[in-house]
């Protein structure tokens, strides 16, 4: 049967005077409430407001006007039962065929700053959340529109179906709706719950992994594939308010990012974003092959290039200051190749010289990710596993001086501590096993993700090579043995961070005390899976 009444009550006003144009053109009877009604009429369509067809006033400030048994009779009626089309006959009750709704903008709200909790109470949407739900739950019968992108389609339908559209344009548009409301209503508890931890850290710690959840996500965009050319991938926004993230970064110039570039990219911002100091992170399958601080972002970026320029060949770039014009042009050299670089922001120069100097200028990502800042209490990392997910805190646990505890014969020199506290940082950021040989806070030997802690040792040694002597390592878990210690203090490490706690720790700090190392635990481990 032809569409012959539709409701259309939106707050995203985008396209809704067209669509109600052309369904009047179409013969269709137009119902819709407050700002709708108001748009539709200023365009000089003929539009019933919903108060006038149920009868019933609109009140509260709006929070009831759409809540009514002929607005919901209408919707759920099936259409070919005898009983429920009497029971629509008996009270008055007429059909409503199409429905366009869209919600208060509950998150935009959220995430606005200095809005109250009151303000965002009152952008929780229950009419809209209501209709479409009816709507979607009697799609063998109704047109549910949620998305504006879906109006046309839905024009396009009617040309083509006489006036209706089919089963399966009707039966997808409801599971837009479902997932529509199943994101918003995970928004608003989301939301609601960290409002409650702010007042009471109780909160936090009783429903940070609630009985159940669900996690509100919606999509960014379409990648061209995974991590492999046969894998399927999108990027979705995970909703981290204040957290500037390569999710919600700015690409400026460059082909499409892939799944890989995201992955490394987020691998080196959140490496970065971890010095206070001038700092450059240089990553390889989300590995720091180089990474340094300097005085100034040029003086970091080639120390951190130094650490390992064969395997920086092809690599993500991150930056914790503005790419400024000289580092730029040190990035730009003819000898190297990078895919991505990732900065706070850009200068003019600095984009200019890189988008025309060097011979990768047309293909080279550039990410504006925005100001570094600190990820927030509360947040949650999620990875997959076959058929589950699993969620966990970010590890936002640093260098803490006062934790330290020194357990060999001699203490590290203040020169030892600073680069102990930068190796202890870079660690974090490599894959278990992990061990990184650092010196004048520049990455000089990274060994990651082996199988035994001895062979990560010896790898991070080797890629030092001379500069191993007089580095320092850390290490992301305790070692159990001290072959790794033997072979670090062969290479000529000075000093070693690690967590502790082994049984053998005995004879891991006596083989420190043979070779004169300094020894300094501190009771976290840095696992990364």
């Amino acid at each position: 049967m032809p569409i012959r009444r539709a409701l259309l009550s939106v707050f995203d006003k985008t396209g809704i005077v067209d669509l109600a144009t052309q369904l009047h053109a179409a013969g269709v009877e137009l119902l819709s409430t407050g700002g709708t009604w108001k748009a539709l009429k200023d365009a000089g369509l003929p539009v019933i407001e919903v108060a006038d067809y149920t009868g019933f006033p609109e009140m509260m400030d709006g929070r009831v006007k759409t809540l009514h048994p002929k607005i919901h009779g209408g919707l759920l009626c099936v259409r070919d039962d005898a009983h429920h089309v009497a029971a629509a006959t008996t009270n008055g009750i007429g059909m409503i065929d199409l429905v366009a709704v869209n919600l208060y903008p509950f998150e935009a709200t959220a995430d606005k700053p200095g809005a109250t909790t009151d303000d965002k109470i009152e952008k929780i949407d229950i009419g809209g959340p209501s209709m479409l739900r009816s709507a979607a739950k009697n799609h063998r019968y109704v047109t549910v529109l949620v998305d504006p992108a879906d109006y046309a389609r839905c024009l396009a339908e009617m040309s083509a179906n006489a006036g209706d559209t089919t089963s399966a344009f009707r039966a997808r548009c409801a599971r837009t709706v479902f997932r529509t409301t199943a994101r918003y209503d995970a928004l608003i508890a989301d939301e609601l719950t960290r409002i409650a931890a702010a007042g009471d850290p109780a909160v936090a710690q009783g429903e940070t992994f609630p009985t159940e959840t669900a996690i509100p996500i919606r999509k960014i965009q379409d990648l061209r594939y995974g991590e492999n050319p046969h894998q399927r991938a999108a990027l979705y926004d995970l909703r981290l308010p204040g957290a500037a993230s390569v999710v919600r970064a700015t690409q400026l110039h460059g082909k499409e990012l892939s799944f890989n570039n995201l992955m490394d990219a987020d691998a080196a911002w959140e490496l970065v974003k971890e010095f206070p100091a001038a700092t450059c992170a240089i990553i390889k399958h989300t590995n720091p092959c180089g990474c340094a601080s300097g005085d100034d972002l040029t003086a970091a970026f080639l120390r951190a290039y130094e650490g390992d320029s064969q395997a920086a060949f092809g690599s993500i770039i991150a930056l914790n200051r503005e790419l400024d014009a000289r580092t730029a042009d040190a990035i730009a050299d003819p000898g190297r190749f990078v895919e991505v670089i990732i900065a706070p922001s850009f200068s003019e120069e600095a984009f200019r010289i890189i988008t025309t100097k060097p011979k990768w200028k047309a293909n080279v990502r550039l990410i504006s990710a925005g100001a570094v800042a600190a990820i927030p209490s509360g947040a949650r990392y999620a990875k997959n596993v076959l058929g589950g997910l699993l969620l966990q805190d970010y590890d936002t646990v640093g260098w803490d001086l006062a934790a330290l505890k020194t357990v060999s014969k001699r203490a590290p020199s203040a020169a030892e501590l600073a680069d102990l506290a930068f190796a202890w940082l870079v660690c974090k950021h490599l894959k278990s096993n992990a061990i990184c040989l650092v010196k004048d806070r520049e990455l000089v030997g990274a060994g990651a993700g082996q199988m035994s802690r001895v062979n990560s040792t010896w790898i991070a040694t080797a890629l030092a090579k001379d500069k191993a002597k007089g580095s320092v390592l850390a290490s992301d878990a305790f070692f159990p043995f001290p072959d790794g210690v033997a072979a670090a203090a062969a290479a000529g490490v000075t000093a070693i961070v690690q967590p502790g706690g082994s049984k053998g720790d005995d004879g891991v700090i006596a083989e420190a005390d043979k070779h004169g190392i300094a020894m300094v635990f501190t009771g976290v481990r840095h696992f990364r899976h």
